[in-house]
């Protein structure tokens, strides 16, 4: 029989279609009758909207339609977009400003959409934004990352969205006035644009008599109950869909304007609307991620065992704090601000400050990335102040296999890990030996070589719920998932982990997702979790349908179901020679007239999150004379636990160390001082080049997680989390020699030959 080998390296299934032109895009299946929604965006970071006059443009040609927060507010639309929302030290809640569909009254950053016109052609469209008389009077611009200046949001006298506290300051503060060795360093994560493949787009339509809005996004339930929440329609009236996207990475799983917008149009014009980003418009108007600072001090005592962690964080969160429907990230930051270590007492404080800047912070100012990445650059910083080995250091405060399951001093319980196995591990396959001759060689070029480890562990993230729905077919199953897939290669885990679960040839199982018709809920895509939770909840429904299908045999067999096993690829029935498999059963079923039979579903709830973990070793080359870096070789030894599909789990972190890469050598978000975005296009936004990128070594150590029965981790943002201080701890080991002690991302040529040339000019004033 066809099938897959449990645990096996299959290839994408979908990719024959993307690779041939045959993907389903937002821009591939709008309808072609659809009209072109364009919007008037700001041009200006912040300032009082003076004059908005419609006249001509609304005699433009082709127009149909334009729309304002003053419309939206006649037709009964509620503006305000929902606010992730952190809680203080003091126990209030932060700073909650309304962020409207369009603007009302004030801007507060370029890009911020105005208007929305609705037209024929996106030319005419484009030709009537032209032809509005829009007058905007200049306010203060707050773009520094600071609690003070002119008030952005009346909510927030002063700039300051929330200050987030966690754990014991004091008792953190007492064990570090008290330890033998503290160290304390000043670590900044530039902010980065997401830059998917494909930018954000959507269409509405009215089917009927229903909306039907179809979006570039990780998931359609979350944005269709605020649909109905928005426009005051019950949820059986609406449905959202997502079709093929083109990249997702946490921006596109939060609700945006246009969205409303262009459903709202579609509503009042009963034709569809379509609306697609263009690139700038995206780098303006897409929510960001990173852009915070951090103080941390680590203490040790005499036997260079952590005592204790410190951490301030101040935190950009752009103009808004709305858009994302979980708990706001920062409160997510303290999961796994302590990483792999054994710490005894922690105190974590962040500050986070509205700007002029982009729309909205994706990442609330601290996330997974964020946490460990500060955390791994002191961790390296720390062992070349005591003049120990970094690799050492870490191993010595491991927690140790034998303190599982450990709760970490902030309330995190890990099921398991076996840390210095992994590590070791990733000594052997980065070659950790031979480093010194790589280095020597490096300097008979004239070149510097650096080595930067860090080891890492993340939390699976998101709705702990998860359905899946299997229908059988005439020519096979359908299993319907609440994930959306953004590239991961969805299409054929899952249809991998049915087929070797039941047996059902793969080819003959088709996946269904991002249509909230046919799949009654589901948590989206986000924070690794769509492999784990949704194939849990399959692996649930395969039980369910072996249930259902032992008794049917049973009865038309006329013997007791326990004597009727399923082996995974048939049915076997003790005494008989009638072993059917899964499909043949349906077959039975449906000639039975057992409809019943043939639609299976489970829910499941996981109580306790997975922890994948590893180690990251970036090796580097600089040409002092040029400050340009290469990363020159790069090591992953990760502990997924039991993978599905590990050649689907290294591109994932191939394509997370990538990203990774891009924001140590080459990305960063640049502002004016007036509030306008620098780097708005490809011609100064430094994306990563594959010459950027080194030939990746990849292997696995795995501990099967104790929290699913699987035993899977999770693996989809691993790649990043361990890349940037991995890269970051290479540069600086690298420029120890010649003196350089503090150097920020991104390290660009410039910034990289400055520093030298500073650290030169300090040694000879010496």
């Amino acid at each position: 029989m066809e099938k897959f080998g449990k645990s096996q390296s299959v290839t994408r299934v979908e990719d024959v279609r993307f690779v041939t032109g045959h993907g389903r895009y937002i821009d591939d299946i709008a309808p072609q009758n659809a009209l072109y929604a364009y919007f008037l965006r700001s041009s200006v970071a912040h300032g009082v909207i003076a004059a908005l006059d419609l006249d001509d443009a609304r005699d433009m040609p082709g127009v149909q339609l334009i729309v304002t927060v003053d419309d939206l507010i006649a037709a009964g639309v509620k503006i305000g977009l929902g606010a992730a929302v952190a809680k203080n030290r003091d126990g209030t809640r932060g700073a909650k400003p309304v962020r409207p569909i369009l603007a009302q009254g004030r801007v507060r950053h370029v890009g911020e959409a105005i208007t929305m016109i609705v037209a024929d052609s996106l030319i005419e469209a484009k030709d009537a934004a032209e032809a509005v008389g829009l007058e905007i009077d200049d306010l203060p611009v707050h773009v520094d990352l600071d609690v003070g200046g002119d008030a952005i949001h009346a909510e927030a006298p002063n700039n300051q969205a929330f200050d987030f506290g966690l754990g014991d300051e004091d008792a953190t503060k007492a064990a570090i006035a008290a330890a033998a060795h503290v160290v304390t360093a000043d670590v900044a994560d530039n902010r980065i644009i997401v830059n998917a493949m494909e930018p954000r787009g959507c269409f509405a339509e009215i089917t009927d008599g229903r909306l039907h809005l179809a979006f570039g996004g990780q998931g359609v339930w979350g944005l269709k109950n605020d649909l109905a929440m928005h426009f005051g329609m019950d949820k059986a009236d609406i449905r959202v869909t997502n079709p093929d996207v083109g990249g997702g990475f946490g921006m596109k799983g939060m609700r945006y304007p246009e969205y409303f917008a262009v459903a709202h149009a579609a509503r009042v014009l009963d034709r569809p609307v379509r609306w697609m980003s263009e690139r700038t418009e995206a780098m303006l108007s897409d929510n960001a991620g990173r852009d915070l600072t951090t103080k941390a001090t680590l203490a040790f005592d005499e036997n260079h065992r952590i005592v204790a962690y410190h951490l301030d964080t101040i935190a950009n969160m752009g103009a808004y704090n709305s858009g994302y429907a979980q708990p706001i990230q920062t409160e997510l930051f303290s999961k796994v601000m302590m990483g792999t270590y054994d710490v005894q007492t922690a105190y974590m404080g962040c500050v986070g400050v509205f700007t002029n800047t982009t729309p909205v912070d994706a990442y609330r100012g601290a996330g997974r990335p964020e946490a460990i990445f500060v955390l791994e650059r002191v961790m390296d910083e720390a062992a070349r102040q005591m003049g120990v080995d970094p690799w050492a250091l870490r191993e010595k405060n491991f927690i140790q296999p034998d303190q599982f399951p450990y709760t970490s001093v902030t309330g995190v319980t890990y099921d398991v890990g076996d840390f210095a196995k992994v590590l070791h591990r990733a000594a052997f396959e980065s070659d950790r030996d031979g480093f010194a001759t790589r280095k020597a060689a490096s300097a008979a070029k004239g070149l510097l070589r650096g080595q930067g480890l860090c080891y890492y562990i993340e939390s699976i993230l998101g709705d702990t719920e998860e359905t899946t729905k299997v229908a059988f077919t005439d020519d096979g199953a359908l299993i319907f998932v609440g994930t959306q897939s953004n590239g991961q290669g969805h299409e054929t885990v899952y249809a991998q982990f049915l087929a070797d679960q039941t047996g059902i040839p793969a080819d003959q199982i088709t996946v269904v997702q991002g249509d909230s018709d046919q799949i009654a809920k589901g948590g989206g895509t986000g924070g690794s979790r769509s492999v784990t939770v949704q194939n849990t909840a399959t692996l649930a429904t395969v039980g369910v349908i072996i249930d259902a299908f032992r008794a049917f045999l049973a009865t038309d067999q006329g013997v007791d179901a326990a004597v009727i096993s399923f082996d995974d690829e048939r049915f076997r029935v003790a005494g008989s020679n009638l072993t059917p498999t899964m499909l043949e059963v349906a077959e039975m079923a449906r000639d039975a007239g057992r409809e019943d039979l043939l639609t299976h579903t489970a829910t499941i709830d996981l109580e306790n999150r997975s922890f994948p973990n590893g180690a990251h070793i970036a090796e580097v080359e600089i040409d002092p004379e040029t400050g340009v870096v290469a990363v020159d070789r790069y090591s992953v030894v990760d502990d997924f636990g039991n993978l599905i599909n590990p050649m689907l789990a290294e591109g994932q972190v191939h394509g997370g160390v990538a990203q990774g890469i891009g924001q140590a050598l080459t990305e960063r978000v640049v502002f004016d001082e007036s509030g306008q975005l620098l780097t708005a296009t490809f011609m100064d936004y430094g994306m990563p080049r594959a010459d950027d990128i080194p030939m990746i070594r990849f292997a696995t150590e795995s501990t099967p997680s104790l929290n699913n029965p699987m035993g899977m981790k999770g693996c989809g943002e691993a790649g990043t989390v361990g890349a940037l201080a991995a890269v970051a701890n290479a540069v600086v080991d690298a420029l120890w020699d010649v003196g350089v002690r503090q150097v920020d991302m991104p390290f660009t040529p410039h910034r990289v030959w400055k520093t030298i040339a500073e650290a030169k000019e300090n040694s000879a004033a010496a």
